[in-house]
């Protein structure tokens, strides 16, 4: 470290920026309106610094902020020269401001001090609703960014101090719920004004020259660090390919490939051989590309690294454009999320092959995202939300349920808040016995979530995967158990698709049943002490049946136990 620097002023100025982040993000959950926002935590917050880089993120949504370098870097370019104290920015499109997807939205501050411009608040949000040819706008079915949604390019929601309230008219115009809507802008702002505060307050506390000097020291010392720990790794090229299962009722899988070269203190992610940008709205921009891979290698280095955009420096991203993962206008990019959390999977696979103790088997593949949407009288209703399942085993403990991606860090709603506000019930919500992939770690248990309407005319639309193309093990661990989406209606049953391209029709007592994926094992299921097969069927996690089919374990009698000699004639039989 630079001799100039006191590594103890660095660690507070560090940890000062988190804080301001932390706070923000505390500030716009507790402000919002809808339950995507403030239930499920689909946002993020980061304060930057004058050149938009990220000094501190907030405890929210890794998969929004590696994004927001790219987004800034458009914001200043955009106006040079023309950001002044009192502006508030707004934007959402992938081509018109490097954003992710339209229901994103951004909200920035530009933070100054003694005059200068020093650095920005930045927030974004999933937003219930931004207009399009689907309620909640995570349209599968779209062939074209135009059918998504209302387009944002940075524009000033406020200039100078003076508020453009245009702009809001014309966002309240075009979406289904504008009093959710307005509602989690204003949370935004609400929070931008409080990271405006806590900055500037750092500012005045050690000057401008020291807090320049220390920014520029972080971004440096998280470089750093991120080198050393990727010279730790073994140089060599790694690859790995998966696939999402595919648009509509009859899918043709979807390939991601991709070739991880380590040389030295540098990581080069090559997504060459990707499939191409598809007509469907799981297309991914080139920032949210970016972001996965941030995140998904930023989880195998150490608590010690900065979360800041300095770590960055050392990973490289490549990506032809017009690929699923650098998808160009006017490709759809509504429901993009399915495709970030596949990024980040597929990196993993490849990782596993370089730091396997760091990695975990495959999970449920991030969260399923169902919207159900219609009218109570007059006034439309949105309810959307993000269900988060599992992941698989690691080398050193089973998998872990009722989790998000590691990608998302987000929440299942409530079930009582939903009831509480929509045409809905929750007629089950748990984890599913013999869904966890088998080994000598066993993965997570799927989780399952049913929704009956309560009244009729409704639409249902839904976003998942991983059916066709279950969860993998590592080392020899067993599959996890694929996703299931079932509708029950009027004495009916369909199996639905993963991606259906357009919304489902519900009326009163229809029941929609989801079932997650189950994460991936690690090892050998045979080589698992049949104690931790008992306990597991005791929990209700495994069935005797279960615990015979995929373990070799035999459970009997009451209270149920192990059959010590049935169990070693059974794991030892030629057919085992």
């Amino acid at each position: 470290m630079n001799e100039s620097i006191d590594s103890l002023l660095l660690e507070i100025i560090r940890n000062g920026f988190s804080t301001v982040a932390d706070e923000m993000a505390l500030i716009l959950m507790r402000s919002a309106h809808s339950m995507i926002v403030r239930d499920s935590m689909d946002y993020s917050t980061a304060i930057c610094d004058a050149e938009g880089r990220i000094v501190g993120q907030g405890l929210t949504t890794p998969m929004h902020l590696g994004s927001f370098y790219d987004a800034m870097r458009h914001l200043i370019g955009q106006f040079e020269g023309r950001i002044r104290e009192g502006d508030l920015y707004i934007a959402n499109d992938p081509y018109l401001a490097s954003g992710q997807h339209l229901p994103d939205i951004y909200i920035i501050a530009p933070i100054f001090h003694d005059g200068a411009l020093e650095g920005f608040a930045t927030t974004i949000a999933h937003h219930a609703d931004v207009g399009g040819i689907v309620a909640g706008s995570n349209s599968i079915g779209a062939t074209e960014i135009f059918q998504e949604g209302l387009r944002l390019p940075f524009l000033k929601l406020w200039d100078g101090g003076v508020e453009n309230t245009a702009i809001l008219e014309i966002v309240s115009a075009n979406v289904r719920v504008p009093d959710k809507v307005i509602g989690d802008l204003k949370a935004q702002i609400a929070a931008c004004r409080a990271g405006m505060r806590g900055y500037g307050e750092l500012f005045a506390r050690y000057g401008s020259a020291t807090m320049r000097h220390y920014i520029e020291a972080l971004h440096d010392h998280a470089e750093a660090i991120a080198r050393l720990q990727i010279a730790q790794m073994p140089d060599g090229v790694y690859r790995f390919e998966d696939r999402i299962d595919g648009l509509g009722e009859h899918p043709t899988p979807i390939v991601l490939k991709v070739t991880v070269t380590i040389s030295g203190s540098d990581v080069t992610t090559d997504w060459t051989g990707t499939a191409e940008q598809v007509k469907g709205g799981i297309n991914a921009p080139l920032s949210f590309l970016k972001s996965n891979v941030y995140a998904a290698l930023r989880s195998v280095m150490s608590e010690d690294v900065p979360n800041c955009h300095g770590f960055t420096r050392a990973i490289h991203v490549i990506a032809p454009a017009g690929t699923l993962v650098n998808a160009v206008h006017p490709a759809p990019c509504g429901a993009r999320g399915i495709t970030g959390y596949r990024i980040a999977d597929c990196l993993f696979g490849a990782l596993a092959q370089v730091v396997p103790e760091r990695v975990t088997a495959d999970g449920a593949g991030g969260s399923t995202l169902p919207t159900i949407a219609g009218w109570r009288g007059s006034e439309p209703f949105v309810f959307s939300e993000c269900v988060m399942g599992t992941w698989g085993a690691t080398a050193a403990h089973d998998g872990q349920s009722g989790v998000p991606h590691m990608c998302s860090n987000q929440s299942n709603v409530p079930i009582e808040m939903i009831e509480a506000e929509y045409p809905i019930r929750i007629e089950r919500y748990g984890y599913v016995p013999d869904t966890a992939g088998s080994g000598r770690l066993r993965g997570g248990l799927g989780l399952v979530r049913e929704y009956r309407a309560l009244s009729d005319d409704l639409s249902l639309s839904v976003r998942a995967d991983k059916q066709d193309f279950p969860p993998h093990g590592l080392a020899g661990g067993g599959e996890g158990a694929p996703c299931r989406s079932v509708l029950y209606s009027n004495g009916t049953v369909r199996a639905l698709p993963m991606l259906f391209t357009a919304p489902v029709p519900l009326d009163k007592g229809d029941l929609f049943r989801h079932v997650m994926a189950g994460g991936g094992g690690f090892g050998p299921a045979f080589e698992r002490e049949p104690a931790a097969v008992l306990a597991d069927v005791l929990d209700g996690l495994v069935t005797p049946a279960g615990a015979r089919r995929d373990y070799g374990v035999v459970i009997a009698g009451a209270p149920p136990a192990v059959d010590m000699a049935a169990t070693v004639a059974l794991r030892s039989a030629p057919a085992a």
